[in-house]
C-alpha cells in the first residue's frame, strides 16, 4: 500500500504533522510520498487531487480528505467492490461528526437504494455517492479524465461525477460505515455558489434525461420549480406541460405565465392537483421534510423512478 499527500500551499503545521506520520507509517512497510509546493497562494482542490494521483504509483485509488477518518477495513471492502465492477466508483457508508449535523443528508447517503445512485444523480446533494467515499481504478480514473482544477467555486468533485456517468460508469456503495465524515465550516465545498451548482444540475438534466421524455409535468408550482422552469432552456421549457402540487391556492390560480418570455403570447403552464397529472415528473420538492405526507403522495401513484419521475431537489 502506498499513501500519496499533496500540500497545497498551507501555511499551517501540515507539513510537520505530514513528516511525522512518514517516519511511522514507513516504518509498517506503508510507503509516503509527499508533494505540494509554496505558492503565495493554494490552486484548488481539483489541482491537488491530480498532483497526489500523478504522483503515486497504486493500481487503484483511494481517496481521502485530510479532515476526515477512515475505518480499518476501508481499503480491503472497496479493493473486493472494485475488482467486480472495473468501471464504478465505489463509495461506502459514513458516519458524520458531530451526528446531529445535517441529518437528512446523511440519511440520503447511507440509504439510497442500488437504483438510486443513479437515478438521483440530479439533486442538490450532488454525487450519489460523496466524494471523500470515492475508490476506483486507476485506469478507469485515467479514462474519465482528470479533475477540474479551476480552483475555489468550482464543484471538481460534481463535475468529474458526471463525466464518470457519461462514459457509462456505474456507481457502487458497500453498505459498511467505513469514513468518519466531519463537517464544518472551513470545508472546501461551502466555497461553491449554489447558483453554479444548479446550472450544472439543470444542464445535465437536459443532457442525460429530457431527450428520452417527449413532455413532461414539473411537480412543484412554487418556487423551486418555477425556477426550474426559468432555468430550462426554450426548447426544454415547451416541453412542459403543467405543473402540479398540492396547494389548493395554487391551483386555483389555473396557470403559471412566464413574464420574462420573449416569446408572444407569453406561455401560460397549468396547475393541476398531482393526482390528475400526468408523468413523467421532474419533482422539485425537497425530500424528507414533510413528516411522510410528500412520499406517500408519490408511493399512492404507483411510479417508477427513473421511468416516471426524477428527483431534481
Amino acid at each position: 500500500m502506498e499513501l500519496s499527500v499533496f500540500n497545497d500551499a498551507s501555511k499551517d503545521r501540515s507539513m510537520a504533522i505530514i513528516e511525522k506520520w512518514k517516519v511511522k507509517l514507513e516504518g509498517s512497510g506503508i510507503l509516503v510520498v509527499v508533494g505540494g509546493h509554496n505558492s503565495p497562494s493554494p490552486r484548488g482542490v481539483g489541482y491537488s487531487k491530480n498532483q497526489a494521483i500523478a504522483q503515486s504509483s497504486g493500481s487503484y485509488l483511494c481517496f481521502l480528505d485530510s479532515d476526515d477518518v477512515m475505518m480499518p477495513q476501508r481499503v480491503r471492502l472497496q479493493l473486493e467492490a472494485a475488482i467486480g465492477h472495473p468501471a464504478s466508483i465505489i463509495g461506502c457508508q459514513v458516519r458524520r461528526e458531530p451526528p446531529n449535523s445535517t441529518e437528512r443528508y446523511t440519511r440520503w447517503i447511507n440509504q439510497l437504494a442500488s437504483d438510486q445512485l443513479l437515478t438521483q444523480v440530479f439533486t442538490s446533494n450532488g454525487p450519489t455517492v460523496i466524494m471523500p467515499t470515492w475508490f476506483c481504478s486507476r485506469a478507469w480514473f485515467s479514462h474519465v479524465g482528470p479533475f477540474d482544477e479551476g480552483g475555489q467555486g468550482v464543484p471538481e468533485d460534481l463535475l468529474f461525477f458526471y463525466n464518470h456517468l457519461r462514459k457509462g460508469g456505474g456507481v457502487v456503495r458497500v453498505d459498511q460505515c467505513l469514513l468518519l465524515y466531519r463537517y464544518h465550516h472551513g470545508a472546501a465545498t461551502h466555497s461553491v455558489l449554489e447558483t453554479t451548482l444548479w446550472t450544472h444540475r439543470v444542464r445535465f438534466l437536459e443532457e442525460r434525461a429530457l431527450p428520452h421524455w417527449a413532455t413532461f409535468t414539473i411537480w412543484n408550482a412554487g418556487k423551486q420549480g418555477r425556477r426550474l422552469y426559468r432555468s430550462l432552456t426554450a426548447g426544454a421549457r415547451r416541453k412542459v406541460v403543467a405543473f402540479c402540487d398540492v396547494d389548493e391556492n395554487k391551483i386555483k390560480k389555473g396557470f403559471y405565465c412566464y413574464e420574462d418570455s420573449q416569446e408572444r403570447p407569453k406561455p401560460q403552464v397549468p396547475i393541476l392537483h398531482f393526482r390528475v397529472a400526468r408523468p413523467p415528473f421532474v419533482i422539485c420538492v425537497k425530500l424528507d421534510l414533510t413528516g411522510g405526507a410528500f412520499e406517500d403522495n408519490l408511493r399512492s401513484l404507483h411510479l417508477q423512478e427513473g421511468r416516471d419521475f426524477l428527483h431534481f431537489s
